[in-house]
């Protein structure tokens, strides 16, 4: 057995170790990756041959956090692992972006690489660890792959840059970002901000990839240690060089032209190009001598020619395809309020691209629960992002959500996050929903647009309006452009797509994928500056559709009024199983919550109807209400014996009015004066301090009349009270004390 370990300092005493060559020795590679007790074990296999009329990189990644990996079983029925949650996929797309720019162009075989969490710690996140397990275990591959890469998580905390921040700081933190990227170049940053400046994020991007320059280091002397400097050969495409020429000189010029003409409608620009192409084919090819084939690659060459002649055209020209300058916006229209039922809407437009948003508001049962192997809590926001075939006029079934979604919807809820009001500010739980109706470039920062249009209909009272731009990069030789609000065909023909959302006073969260190396600085600087002033334009925009969140929430939103109770009241509101709460919804019409924090109990009470509220604060303030001499009460009759009559004052809690207690004037019987379920007010007159228990009076609030001369205290039925097995004065029925209380019987005293 081979085994081969690297071991790295972080800079700080923290050490990373990678060995291979101990686990999963059947995989083309594989490695574990160790820091502190967080281990991660990476393995990649690739097919020797593409699939036939491949001609892309068809590449898996898959994340998986095992549970026994943090000693816990994993909920649900049936007690295992199930499909990936989406905190999984997310790291997974974290991994697969890293990756995917540096497999070589014309490498055309399946792989997939899977990454497991085999054991973990509460201070150290996996994310941060995982795109460098999957590079380790390609590097110790025969795989064809430009790196090494790798990645790390970059804080900005207490003024300082921190890399591979403990769990425990993150959240305290002004900046949270994965990075990835080679020795020399960026390839992908992900993460949120508390605001920051774009220099605090250039200066963050630094940070970061002086750290990963280490670890690149690291995995080429692993490559070199296991002897896989050499990869497989291979031959994935069949290419005919003349006929790439000719495409190129038939089709480049005319495709240019095409291209300067700025047509801003998506579909007749892909019509105006697929028109270029047949052409070319009608003119050079008939059905018997166009075979399939040759149709094959004349798509690629054309494609390739097509991509070359716009970027040339942008670089050339320093206009876009639709016509617009560099950093122009593309038009703006918006609307809140849209739909009449919701509890707050708004359609977002930038140009061809449309996201219908909109906002409910719920209660703390509403909250979503998190029961990740690693990862566990509650979270009171969601935004969930959908992506229908229409969007784009095509025709696809609707086979659930995509991992697309699950990342685009991630980032616009990273980005509006950062100015909701706090928990205490607005007790609901919030979720949005944005549906891209039309897509042309940009729907995730379209989704934080309408999203934030949303949250002000709503009347959620949000700190700052956020916007979100994507921008996009061209670059060749010494020439470039930086495309503010980029198309589709911008996005996918250019260099860069980068993410920016943020409020006028900074950046809340970005997203950057580089698919050009040698990008410096200076381009991620002016980008960030364009973004900014886009950013502005764009909030001028929302401002001018809703100045502020509404004063108020809309009339059929439930209110939520949130009391604090003593933590010992907690059980007296709730019941024997739940029976009092269960009631006291059933009959306010509300939803009550209670959660237990500190000494207090914070009750939540939700309902459409005022008046239901307000008689659930009530009742719920009585019983935690501790009775005091000298209190009055309107009390409802629960019982009648011979020597007076027990009262119930406050929800649960019981006194007795003793027969003399009822009138100034004697009273023989209650009988005929009093049946049970009457109401009548009442005062406390005595509390017995052992056992607690409550004496009323009526009486006490009756004016005394003229000359009323006190009566004797009439002689008891009997010592004890009442016959057996009804209730005594004193307030409780026989058989009802508890253990170690003592009762006279026949002279003796004897536990019972």
């Amino acid at each position: 057995m081979n085994i081969i370990t690297k071991r790295f300092d972080l800079g700080d005493g923290r050490m990373i170790e990678i060995e291979t060559g101990k686990l999963a020795k059947q995989a083309d590679g594989s490695a574990v990756v160790r820091m502190n007790d967080t281990m991660l074990l990476a393995t990649v296999c690739a097919k020797k041959e593409a699939g036939e009329n491949v001609d892309f990189m068809p590449l898996t990644v898959d994340y998986q956090e095992k549970y026994a990996a943090m000693g816990r079983f994993p909920g649900g029925f049936f007690k295992r692992e199930a499909r990936p949650s989406e905190h999984e996929i997310l790291i997974a797309r974290l991994v697969d972006r890293a990756l995917r720019p540096l497999f070589p162009s014309n490498f055309h075989a399946e792989v997939q690489v899977q990454i497991t969490l085999i054991s973990g710690d509460k201070d150290t996140m996996p994310d941060q660890l995982a795109a460098l397990a999957a590079a380790s275990a390609l590097a110790v591959s025969d795989i064809p792959f430009g790196g090494p890469v790798s990645e790390v998580r970059v804080s900005y905390l207490d003024g300082k840059y921190v890399i591979n921040t403990p769990m425990q700081d993150i959240e305290r933190a002004d900046l949270d970002l994965i990075v990835a990227a080679t020795e020399d170049n960026i390839m992908m940053v992900e993460g949120e901000m508390k605001e920051v400046s774009e220099e605090i994020m250039l200066g963050a991007l630094k940070a970061a990839h002086e750290a990963i320059r280490i670890q690149c280091r690291a995995i080429a002397e692993l490559t070199v240690e296991a002897g896989k400097t050499e990869k497989r050969e291979y031959c994935h495409e069949i290419n005919d060089e003349e006929l790439r020429q000719r495409v190129h000189d038939s089709v480049y010029q005319k495709c240019y032209d095409f291209s300067k003409q700025g047509i801003a409608n998506k579909h007749q620009r892909e019509e105006g190009f697929e028109a270029i192409k047949k052409e070319f084919i009608e003119a050079n090819y008939t059905e018997e001598t166009l075979t399939d084939d040759i149709k094959f690659m004349i798509d690629r060459y054309y494609h390739d020619t097509e991509r070359e002649a716009m970027r040339d055209m942008v670089l050339n020209e320093r206009t876009r395809l639709d016509g617009r300058q560099l950093d122009e916006i593309r038009p703006l229209w918006s609307e809140v309020s849209y739909l009449p039922s919701a509890h707050g809407s708004a359609i977002f437009t930038r140009g061809e691209t449309q996201s219908l948003s909109t906002v409910t508001l719920g209660t703390k049962l509403d909250e979503q629960i998190i029961d990740g192997a690693v990862v566990e809590g509650k979270r009171r926001f969601l935004l969930h992002y959908n992506f229908p075939a229409f969007a784009t006029g095509e025709v696809k079934g609707n086979r659930g959500l995509s991992r697309r979604e699950v990342g685009h919807g991630h980032l616009a809820w990273r980005a509006l996050k950062e100015v909701l009001p706090t928990e205490a500010e607005c007790p609901y739980t919030i979720r949005v929903v944005s549906d891209i109706l039309e897509s042309n470039g940009s729907s995730s920062m379209a989704t934080v647009c309408a999203g934030c249009l949303a949250l002000m209909d709503a009347g959620v009272k949000i700190r700052k309006p956020v916007a979100g731009i994507a921008m996009g990069l061209i670059s060749k030789g010494d020439k470039w452009a930086v495309l503010s609000d980029i198309l589709g065909d911008e996005d996918h023909l250019g260099d860069m797509d980068f993410k920016v959302t943020g409020t006028r006073d900074g950046i809340t969260a970005c997203q950057m994928d580089i698919k050009v190396d040698g990008l410096s600085y200076d381009v991620l600087a002016k980008a960030l500056e364009q973004a900014r002033q886009g950013r502005l334009h764009i909030l001028d925009h929302i401002e001018s559709t809703i100045p502020a969140p509404r004063e108020d929430y809309k009339p059929f939103v439930p209110r939520i009024v949130q009391i604090q109770i003593p933590k010992d009241f907690i059980g007296a509101v709730i019941g024997k199983g739940g029976e009092v709460i269960q009631k006291l919804q059933a009959e306010t019409e509300t939803i009550i919550n209670i959660e237990e924090v500190g000494e207090y109990g914070i009750v939540d009470i939700a309902s459409a109807n005022k008046d239901g509220i307000e008689a659930a604060v009530k009742r719920i303030k009585d019983i935690c209400t501790v009775p005091e001499v000298g209190q009055v009460y309107n009390a409802k009759v629960v019982s009648i014996v011979e020597f007076g009559a027990f009262l119930e004052f406050l929800p649960g809690k019981e006194g007795l009015m003793h027969i003399s207690e009822y009138d100034w004037k004697r009273t023989d019987t209650l009988e005929g004066l009093l049946e049970e379920g009457d109401e009548l007010q009442v005062k406390i007159i005595a509390i017995d301090e052992k056992t607690g228990k409550l004496k009323l009076s009526r009486r006490a609030l009756l004016p005394k009349p003229e000359g009323y001369v006190e009566e004797k205290p009439r002689a008891p039925r009997r010592e004890g009270g009442a016959p057996r097995g009804e209730r005594r004065e004193g307030g409780s029925p026989r058989g009802e004390r508890g253990n170690g209380e003592r009762r006279r019987s026949g002279g003796n005293d004897r536990r019972r």
